[in-house]
């Protein structure tokens, strides 16, 4: 029979015939026990010895080996343009061969062993014997027969299938390699690979580094070729710092349509990607602040993009206020109102974020906060623009005239910002409080969003904003509000109460 053998840490397939033993082999074990003590220590150190000898490599050496096999040819290394035909090499694996009637039985309790490739039929016919299949084996996994399982020998003895290995020249494309094969092989030796992008409908968004953008096209052909539906690869070059927090892009491969359709949260969102400001991975993000809110609550959402948190607000019955300066994002915004089915339910500005604070905001915030405080809705603010929101806070100082209403009926803030510092949530809420000119260390929350790059931070502050500073001219003093305890909410979103000094509003 054919098995797979390993002496010295190579994978090699030898022709053997099936061992039988003879009546004299099978006394081995009583000629054994019988020899005194002393000579089986020194037979036994002497055999150990050997096969030390004839032990696999180190595994580090074989680990090596081991990933190389399924790696494309080394003389790709380099490549700047994509030449699938280079990707070419043959492999030699271990197959079973199985009549063809029980594949598909047998195949269920063989997933762990059989081999899975892209573009690789697990299953063939065999060249030799029309009757009989081959089934494609991982080499990582089986070895010889005795590297089966045993419910899956339980199940070759049920068949009776013969669990002897053979082997099968197996040849390899480009077609069968996994993108990150691809671009290890031909990126530098011991650089990082393209492991991740964003996808934007059709898009793949990349952000490259230095060392990969001699590579960029074939990267960007790479990520169209291995992901389907992706027609479009593009890379950021350059941060989101502009006025309207979009960012150039270029187009490493494919197509030119950046017009592009999204799903997320089972909203529907369209809009261009290059005049627009969209983030895949902040749809967590956009479901829990939306899990915050109520029918009948109130949003601002002050730079809204094309509406990730409007919409959903809007879907779950809020009154919902959304601004953005960028004249493409305002365009979008009403068109995917439109799209959802809540264009009666927003109203839609294109104007500055703190001309928007302080003009439809503070008309609002005005009739709100002056009705019954027996109503149970709450009022929110979003402020997701993490590169300049903490500078926006400062338009709620004095934003008010008239007597503080009730704690309670407060506006919420979400505000979030990048942060470099050692300890994030402590730099976030100390910025925060410069801008609003108090301290909110007892009063506030912060939430870890994601990690941007290394060492920076995205979070998001949530408190609300203190009457002495969303009012003129107003001093609170203890003795007149002991009913109405501040919450303190920590990172854990635990409440303790405690009571306010007495603060005058400068």
């Amino acid at each position: 029979m054919s098995i797979l053998w390993r002496p010295f840490g190579f994978s090699r397939l030898l022709k053997v015939e099936r061992f039988n033993p003879t009546e004299s082999e099978l006394l081995i074990p009583l000629a054994w026990t019988a020899l005194p003590q002393k000579l089986r220590k020194t037979l036994g150190i002497f055999l150990l010895d050997q096969r030390k000898r004839f032990s696999a490599m180190p595994e580090m050496e074989t680990n090596k080996r081991d990933s190389e096999l399924f790696s494309p040819p080394s003389d790709v290394r380099g490549m700047t343009k994509l030449d699938r035909t280079a990707f070419k090499k043959t492999v030699t694996i271990p197959v079973l061969k199985v009549k063809k009637e029980i594949v598909s039985r047998l195949m269920r309790s063989l997933k762990r062993a059989a081999l899975q490739r892209p573009g690789i039929k697990r299953v063939i016919e065999d060249p030799e014997d029309e009757e009989y299949r081959l089934i494609m084996l991982d080499p990582y996994k089986i070895l010889t027969h005795d590297s089966f399982e045993k419910a899956e020998l339980s199940i070759l003895n049920q068949l009776n299938v013969s669990p002897q290995i053979s082997k099968y020249n197996l040849e390899l494309t480009y077609e069968n390699f996994k993108s990150e094969e691809i671009l290890r092989a031909v990126l530098p030796e011991g650089q990082d690979v393209v492991s991740g992008f964003s996808r934007v409908g059709h898009i793949a968004h990349l952000n490259l580094r230095d060392h990969q953008l001699p590579f960029k096209h074939l990267i960007g052909q790479v990520m169209i070729d291995k992901n389907p539906g992706i027609t479009s690869a593009v890379n950021k070059i350059n941060n989101i710092d502009n006025t309207y927090r979009n960012f150039e892009m270029e187009l490493l491969s494919g197509e030119e349509n950046m017009m592009t359709k999204v799903r997320e949260n089972n909203y529907t969102y369209e809009f261009d990607f290059s005049k627009v400001y969209w983030n895949p991975r902040l749809s967590t993000e956009h479901s829990r602040i939306t899990d915050l809110l109520k029918s009948g609550d109130v949003l601002f959402d002050v730079f809204a993009g094309v509406g990730p948190f409007t919409i959903p607000a809007a879907r779950k019955n809020c009154t919902v206020f959304a601004n953005d300066l960028n004249p493409e994002s305002h365009k979008w915004l009403l068109h995917n109102c439109k799209l959802n089915k809540v264009g009666q339910k927003v109203k839609v500005f294109n104007l500055d974020g703190k001309d928007f604070l302080q003009g439809p905001v503070k008309e609002e915030l005005l009739q709100q906060l002056e009705l019954s405080e027996e109503r149970k809705s709450s009022i929110h603010i979003v402020m997701n623009l993490p590169a300049k929101a903490i500078e926006f806070l400062s338009a709620f100082r004095s934003l008010l005239d008239g007597q503080p209403c009730s704690s309670e009926l407060l506006p919420r803030v979400h505000c979030y910002s990048f942060s470099k510092d050692v300890n994030p949530a402590e730099d976030v809420r100390q910025r925060a409080g410069t801008a609003l000119g108090v301290s909110l260390e007892a009063c506030s929350s912060i939430h870890p969003v994601r990690n941007v790059a290394p060492n920076k931070e995205m979070l998001c502050i949530t408190f609300q904003i203190p009457a002495t500073v969303l009012y003129k001219n107003q001093t609170i003093r203890l003795e007149d509000h002991e009913d109405l305890p501040v919450k303190r909410q920590k990172t854990d979103d635990a409440f303790s109460e405690e009571k306010t000094e007495t603060v005058s509003n400068t």
